[in-house]
C-alpha cells in the first residue's frame, strides 16, 4: 500500500491564507468595508492579497488613503498607478482640505501626523464605513502587538485596549451597533521579513524610495531626515548627501530614511534578516514623542 504524501504549506503560504480568509470573512460580514491604501508596502501586499481573495472578480470594495499633503511624490505616484491598474474606486481624505475647511488646524511642529485622526474620522462618518483594512502588524510597535485582528472601534472611533474581543480558533466577533466600526488587520501575524519575501516571491513593485538611493539628508536625534519642502531644517543642521532607502512610508516631516545598498528585493531581504530594530523604531520620529505615542493616538482614533 502506497502512503498518500504528506500535505505540507510553507509559512508564507499559511500567512497568505489566513489574510485570505480575514478578507473574505469580512466582505461577508459588513456591508461597507475599505481597505486603506497609501502605496507603502504593507498596503501593497495587502492589495495583492485582496485580488487574490477575490479573483476573478474584481476587488469588490474600494480604497482610501489619508493624504496629509506632507507625502513624498514617488508613493503618491505609484499610488496612483496602482489604483488605475486595478481598476479600484479610490477615496482620499485630505488633510490640507480638512485645514482650508477648520476642520483641524496646522500643528506648531508643521507635522500633520496627529491631524490626520480627525480627518480619517470625519471619512469614515461621511461615507459611512463599517470595516476599514489596514497594513498595521504586531511586529511594528508594542501597542499594535496587543491589537486584534479584529479592532472594535466605538461610536467615535477610539479603541480602548482594555476592551478587546476574544478570537479563539479564529473565530471573530463582527457584531457592531450603527456609528460603531472595526478596524480589521489581516497582516496582524506577519514581520517585515515575510512582507520583503512575499514581496520577492509574487513579483512586486513598490516605490523606488524602498531601495537603497543617494538623497540630501540631515541627521537630527539619530535618525536621517530627507531635505524637503515639508520637513523644516535647524540652523545648525548641515545638509550632505548619503547613501539611504527608506524603511516605512510616512510623512516627509516625521518618517526617516536609513543608510543601506541594498538596491534590490534580495539584497533589502538579507538587510531586513540582520536588524534588530523594527522599520517604526528605527525610522518614525512620531513614535519618539512618548513611550505611548501610538498608543494615545489610537485610543484617539489613529489606525
Amino acid at each position: 500500500m502506497v502512503a498518500a504524501p504528506a500535505y505540507r504549506v510553507s509559512h508564507l503560504e499559511a500567512l497568505e491564507a489566513e489574510s485570505i480568509f480575514v478578507l473574505r470573512e469580512v466582505i461577508a460580514e459588513f456591508a461597507r468595508p475599505v481597505l486603506l491604501f497609501s502605496g507603502g508596502k504593507d498596503s501593497i501586499v495587502m492589495l495583492r492579497l485582496a485580488e487574490k481573495a477575490f479573483w476573478p472578480a474584481p476587488i469588490p470594495i474600494p480604497v482610501m488613503h489619508v493624504d496629509t499633503g506632507h507625502n513624498f511624490a514617488e508613493v503618491l505616484a505609484f499610488r496612483d498607478q496602482r489604483v488605475d491598474e486595478l481598476s479600484v474606486p479610490l477615496v482620499v481624505a485630505s488633510v490640507s482640505e480638512a485645514l482650508d475647511a477648520g476642520l483641524v488646524h496646522e500643528p506648531a511642529d508643521g507635522s500633520r501626523n496627529r491631524i490626520q485622526t480627525p480627518v480619517l474620522l470625519a471619512a469614515v462618518e461621511k461615507y459611512r464605513f463599517d470595516a476599514l483594512f489596514g497594513g498595521a502588524r504586531r511586529d511594528e510597535e508594542k501597542a499594535r502587538a496587543k491589537e486584534r485582528v479584529f479592532s472594535f472601534r466605538d461610536e467615535f472611533g477610539q479603541w480602548d485596549p482594555k476592551n478587546q474581543r476574544p478570537e479563539l480558533w479564529a473565530l471573530y466577533n463582527g457584531r457592531i451597533h450603527p456609528g460603531e466600526s472595526i478596524r480589521v488587520f489581516p497582516l496582524s501575524n506577519w514581520t517585515e521579513l515575510d512582507v520583503w519575501h512575499y514581496i520577492a516571491r509574487e513579483g512586486l513593485a513598490l516605490p523606488s524610495i524602498y531601495y537603497a538611493h543617494d538623497r540630501e539628508v540631515v541627521q537630527r536625534d539619530g535618525m536621517l531626515y530627507a531635505v524637503h519642502e515639508f520637513f523644516r531644517t535647524r540652523p545648525h543642521e548641515r545638509p550632505f548627501v548619503a547613501r539611504v532607502r527608506y524603511r516605512t512610508v510616512g510623512d516627509a516631516s516625521c518618517t526617516a530614511a536609513v543608510r543601506s545598498t541594498a538596491d534590490t528585493v534580495a539584497k533589502v531581504i538579507e538587510e531586513v534578516a540582520a536588524t534588530r530594530i523594527t522599520e517604526r523604531g528605527a525610522t518614525r520620529g512620531d513614535d519618539r514623542v512618548s513611550e505611548a505615542a501610538m498608543e494615545d493616538r489610537k485610543r484617539e482614533g489613529y489606525f
